[in-house]
């Protein structure tokens, strides 16, 4: 398991880390040989921010994970604002092999300023 940054050698949750944060920031059709791949957060970008914006990031981005990402079982997802347009994605769940815990804030760049 390989940095895509710096070629260097990944932990298991990091590497989780970085397979979660690919698969969020891929749009789904943009990858050629896997046109299902990815989710629709890029699609929300300019929608303006919402209850009904948050469920929408909530089932494009459970639905690719329970799909794309087998090594992790969610129990909890959930998106908190820090500031004004800038939301993370905050994920708990278990690590499937090793049944630990795991505990993740991923940035996310959704919604249209107001």
């Amino acid at each position: 398991m390989m940095s895509r940054h710096s070629g260097n050698e990944l932990s298991e949750l990091d590497h989780i880390r970085q397979s979660l944060e690919d698969l969020i920031g891929t749009p789904i059709g943009s990858r050629l040989m896997r046109r299902e791949y990815g989710t629709q957060v890029a699609n929300l970008l300019d929608q303006p921010t919402s209850e009904a914006l948050y469920l929408k990031c909530y089932s494009t981005i459970y639905s690719a994970i329970l799909r794309w990402e087998p090594r992790i079982q969610i129990s909890q997802l959930y998106i908190s604002e820090v500031n004004q347009g800038q939301t993370v994605l905050n994920l708990e769940g278990t690590i499937v092999q090793s049944g630990q815990s795991l505990n993740m804030n991923i940035p996310l760049l959704v919604g249209a300023l107001t």
